[in-house]
């Protein structure tokens, strides 16, 4: 039962305008760092004021105007943890019933095609198109979801946030912009589909009543298997994210101890891990993930690419603040550590 209230091309529009505004909004956010990290004199004070947006922790300042606790970040993985949570449930139930199979590798033209994860399905076959789209969508958002969940986990149960570590109420926005944003660019391509889906889901409900709704049967092997058959890029991306998933973990432990074994206001110089070869090996290890997401499409996403350059100059901006931090601080600092990417950063 179709009870779209747009047509074809007012589809098209609204999808090419969401795409389209999560694009704009990933240049919007990147192209203020790039611009103040161009060492020009007349760029300074502009660099000062974002870095007080984005100063936090050891380099903010409890009485700085504008600013809120550290441990408001906690919001930050509820609200992407319940968000990307519906996306994935959401997209999962769309793809298991209006696209319930990934093309057959017999319907790829070639062999790179199917090593590659179907870039040249052959021409014509929109509705395996569709299918691949939506099944690579709850791929990736499977990938966010571990991500977020293990977020919320360490800000509850590793990280204890010292009472006087503030961050900026921008800068606050901001990540709560970015935890939204993020996951639905994941699925962008295919988001307004599955919000057309559920609208027609709901309407029809309404309509019909629970009575006349049909029971859903679900088979299991349908909700895994097409996730099988994706591309080996794929489970290439997937790995990549594995490795940079376990040393985010293990850097987050360290900087966790490290609260339990000292006073208050006392900082240490945190080792182990990467720790012995950047100074945020926690920032360079979150690259690491959202690059898995780039390798996992292929290259193919702009979006995904924009997200991932997001991520990139963002964290490096604040990593080259902390690694100058981290040399102030101490005067034994390891001078073999880069700030966040070995050997160029």
């Amino acid at each position: 039962m179709n009870l779209s209230f747009l047509s074809n091309d007012q589809h098209q529009i609204m999808k090419t305008l969401l795409v389209s505004l999560l694009r704009l909004s990933w240049i919007a956010a990147t192209l203020p760092i790039i611009i103040v990290s161009i060492p020009i004199p007349n760029l300074n004070f502009l660099r000062q004021i974002l870095l007080g947006f984005a100063k936090r922790g050891k380099t903010s300042s409890s009485s700085q105007k504008f600013t809120v606790p550290q441990r408001f970040f906690l919001h930050f993985y509820v609200v992407s943890s319940i968000w990307t949570t519906f996306l994935l449930v959401a997209t999962w139930i769309y793809a298991y019933r209006m696209a319930p199979l990934v093309a057959d590798p017999l319907s790829y033209s070639t062999l790179t095609g199917f090593l590659t994860g179907g870039l040249t399905i052959r021409h014509g076959s929109d509705k395996l198109r569709e299918g691949y789209v939506a099944w690579q969508a709850v791929f990736l958002l499977l990938l966010m979801e571990a991500q977020v969940l293990r977020r919320l986990f360490e800000t509850i149960h590793v990280f204890n946030y010292s009472p006087s570590a503030r961050m900026h109420i921008i800068g606050y926005l901001t990540g709560l912009f970015y935890y939204i944003g993020a996951p639905l660019s994941l699925c962008g391509d295919c988001a307004l589909e599955v919000f057309d889906f559920l609208l027609n889901l709901v309407t029809e409900f309404i309509v019909k009543g629970k009575n006349q709704m049909p029971v859903p049967e679900i088979e299991f092997s349908l909700l895994l298997n097409p996730l099988t058959r994706l591309g080996w890029k794929h489970w290439i991306g997937a790995a990549i994210f594995s490795w940079g998933w376990i040393h985010q973990y293990r850097c987050h432990k360290i900087l966790g101890s490290l609260r339990e074994s000292r006073q208050a206001d006392e900082y240490v110089i945190p080792r182990g891990d990467w720790f012995e070869i950047v100074s945020s090996p926690h920032y360079l290890s979150e690259i690491v993930i959202y690059a898995s997401f780039v390798v996992a499409t292929g290259g193919s996403n702009l979006t995904i690419w924009l997200l991932f350059a997001f991520v990139v100059a963002n964290l490096a901006f604040a990593a080259v603040e902390t690694h100058s931090w981290y040399r102030r601080k101490f005067e034994d600092y390891p001078s073999s550590r880069f700030a966040i990417i070995p050997f160029i950063l």
